[in-house]
């Protein structure tokens, strides 16, 4: 290995210095037993971020004009908190998407049954509203609330 290639890999992070190395993880979801694209693989961030962004608007809207009849700050963040968690357990545990997801093409599934038992969508929601479980993802791109939970977010 070149000197220039071992002070450059940390750029590229531990993954592809491993893969450099000759180790080979698969792609994302393969553990799971879940295809590489297309339906039922594991969903990218950037659809996920999307869907979570319509969802947490339709929480600060819900909260705007119909909870503090205005925007007070503070008070309004803390009703769109409340808001998106019973809008998220109420669909996530039910149908097992909520309006952002299905607009993005998503769905929550378990791992073992495929599909999420109310408590489930009760922990991964209550978990996603803490924000830090939902920042700390594995190999295969789930977050700590989807691990938990056991549970992994797919594509329609």
């Amino acid at each position: 290995m070149d000197n220039r290639q071992a002070i450059g890999s940390w750029l590229s992070g531990p993954r592809a210095a491993m893969e450099d190395a000759g180790a080979d993880f698969g792609y994302r979801g393969e553990q799971l037993g879940l295809p590489e694209d297309g339906p039922g693989s594991i969903a990218r961030p950037g659809r996920r971020l999307g869907a979570l962004a319509v969802d947490w608007g339709l929480g600060v809207l819900i909260a705007y004009g119909l909870i503090t009849d205005g925007y007070d700050g503070q008070t309004t963040g803390n009703w769109a908190l409340l808001v998106f968690l019973v809008m998220s357990v109420l669909t996530v545990g039910t149908v097992g998407f909520t309006p952002g997801k299905r607009l993005f093409g998503l769905r929550v599934v378990a791992l073992d049954t495929g599909r999420v038992q109310p408590l489930r969508g009760l922990l991964r929601s209550v978990l996603l509203c803490l924000a830090v479980p939902a920042l700390i993802w594995d190999r295969d791109g789930r977050g700590l609330h989807d691990r938990l939970a056991r549970t992994v977010e797919v594509r329609i």
